[in-house]
């Protein structure tokens, strides 16, 4: 009698105990903890919804914001609109079981409203290359994909270290990385391209700038004379202003021909395409050091 007691005391513990409980740190030291695998998911920014899905939890997203293009699946979700606009209203109508969210992209108050509302806020702000693969992880522990999500991030840092180890004894150049022409904006040391450009054995020549995307005036990259500009833009193509920079000839990175592009979406999103853009940037870098010469 007291075996079967026992027997039926253990079975209601194991069935009353959750079969699914995480708990995951975001970027911000603010703690997610999830009694089951998240089913409703809401990503507000686009190298979010990527991540999603590198994650193996695509199909677990229920909306995205505008510019939400990969994979092609995601050109299928409902958008709430810009990351930089984003209507709480919106994302609490939904019922999400979990949001991720960009700090610098939706904003601290946008963010802290949701939270206040009992939302479950996942928050990224990747700064270095690695951070990518920390969070395809956590994504994929708070969606119950795990194996998908390590399997993911364990052949983005193997693909990483490859091109750590191949450029870290490359001549030091420096580099001016341009982001738009009107205005005149760059990205200082703290953002995650500066953290291609070190990759590339590049010296960020806007590393010191106070806030991490500065808007700055031609006369100060005249002063600063990079050796090396790469430019993005919005599409595909190299933009056109990139060659106004050659009213300038006496700027090194003029009088060696070396103006260089890489498509904004494999650079500038957090995402595992970042390091097909890192090795597209590291050759043009590999390029500039024989014009120098």
């Amino acid at each position: 009698m007291t075996y079967c007691f026992r027997t039926l005391a253990l079975a209601l513990v194991i069935f009353a105990a959750p079969a699914f409980a995480t708990e995951v740190t975001d970027f911000f030291d603010q703690k997610v903890s999830l009694d089951q695998p998240a089913q409703r998911i809401v990503a507000l920014a686009p190298h979010i919804v990527e991540n999603v899905f590198s994650a193996g939890a695509g199909d677990r997203l229920i909306a995205a914001v505008s510019y939400s293009d990969y994979p092609p699946a995601a050109r299928e979700l409902p958008q709430l609109g810009s990351f930089k606009a984003i209507s709480v209203e919106s994302v609490l109508a939904l019922e999400p079981d979990l949001v991720l969210a960009w700090a610098s992209g939706n904003g601290e108050n946008v963010i802290r409203q949701m939270r206040r509302l009992g939302l479950n806020v996942y928050t990224d702000e990747p700064r270095d290359l690695e951070d990518v693969a920390r969070v395809i992880r956590d994504i994929g522990a708070l969606a119950g994909t795990e194996e998908a999500a390590e399997k993911e991030a364990d052949r983005f840092l193997e693909t990483l270290a490859g091109l750590r180890q191949r450029y870290s004894g490359a001549e030091p150049v420096s580099v001016f990385y341009q982001v738009w022409n009107d205005p005149l904006q760059t990205l200082n040391g703290e953002h995650i391209i500066s953290d291609v450009i070190r990759l590339c054995g590049g010296r960020n020549v806007y590393a010191d700038a106070a806030t991490i995307a500065p808007v700055i005036n031609r006369e100060s990259i005249l002063d600063r004379d990079p050796e090396v500009i790469v430019a993005s833009g919005m599409g595909e193509e190299r933009p056109e202003w990139l060659e106004e920079w050659r009213r300038w000839p006496g700027l090194t990175a003029v009088s060696k021909n070396n103006l260089f592009f890489v498509p904004p979406d494999i650079i500038q999103r957090h995402t595992v395409r970042i390091l097909d853009g890192a090795q597209l940037f590291c050759d043009h870098i590999a390029q500039a050091r024989e014009h120098l010469q």
